[in-house]
């Protein structure tokens, strides 16, 4: 099983071949999972896609791959590849753009393409959508590799827009309750459901783990809650009261899920 595959994440500089296959095998399957695709899928490898990006400018920085559940094959689980593009010059904030491509062997997944940042003090990958621009799904069928270069460029070309919202960003001042609600927020977004333990405080997630961090504009805050939220390590209690660690999460699906969130509460403070 594939369960505790490495995650490393290299500013601007393409993964070595080896790490991506450490990193994502399913990534490099030479065939789809014939026991889940029916005789209408496409199959192409997302080693072959990668391929493509890279000639168009994008390096691939960041892998991971879910854990299989169920009895499916982890030769063709879902993967998600981050990328930078070498030549572009764009930067935010303290930020660089992301494309995050994710995709399956086993047809539980189609090809998505989503807008990203990589902040290099945190190193954790922060998911963005404004509207539709951000967010482009490429199914298994027609043709793959050019539907999917032109996705990432597009992407890639709508980044001055995120830019402008995260200066926005980092110009809104938060006051003390501002802060502490939308981390209360967070809280809830990462423990949704009413009969989940909480382990943390609010006020835990609102501390910085490095000097640079300490601020009140809403960039600083939004990135203290996401990192204390995704990368996990943070003392707090179990249900049963005895001291534990919160756990960082792998999953990819959960990790989009609440970042997507995290975002749009943040971009939510712009207009209050």
């Amino acid at each position: 099983m594939l369960d505790n595959t490495p995650m490393y994440t290299v500013a601007r500089q393409a993964l070595p071949a080896e790490v991506l296959l450490n990193s994502a095998p399913a990534a490099f399957a030479e065939t789809p999972d014939t026991t889940r695709t029916s005789k209408h899928y496409r199959f192409i490898s997302t080693a072959r896609v990668i391929e493509a990006l890279q000639e168009t400018g994008f390096a691939p920085t960041r892998a991971q791959q879910t854990r299989v559940r169920g009895g499916g094959s982890p030769a063709h689980a879902k993967h998600m590849i981050r990328f930078s593009h070498l030549r572009t010059s764009l930067s935010m904030v303290d930020a660089i753009p992301e494309l995050i491509l994710i995709n399956s062997h086993n047809a539980t997944s189609p090809w998505i393409l989503r807008a990203g940042i990589y902040r290099p003090l945190c190193t954790n990958g922060l998911i963005t959508q404004i509207g539709d621009f951000g967010l482009v799904y490429v199914p298994h069928r027609g043709n793959i590799l050019t539907n999917v270069v032109e996705a990432a460029l597009q992407i890639m070309d709508g980044f001055g827009d995120i830019g402008r919202v995260l200066e926005q960003l980092a110009n809104r001042t938060l006051t003390d309750q501002e802060r502490w609600d939308f981390a209360a927020q967070a809280l809830r977004m990462r423990y949704p459901k009413p009969e989940q333990h909480i382990p943390l405080s609010v006020d835990q997630l609102l501390l910085p783990r490095r000097d640079a961090d300490y601020g009140n504009s809403a960039w600083l805050v939004y990135n203290v809650v996401q990192e204390n939220l995704v990368a996990g390590g943070l003392q707090g209690r179990a249900a049963s009261g005895r001291a534990s660690r919160t756990r960082g999460i792998r999953a990819i699906a959960e990790e989009v899920r609440l970042n997507v969130a995290l975002w749009d509460s943040a971009v939510a403070l712009l207009n209050r």
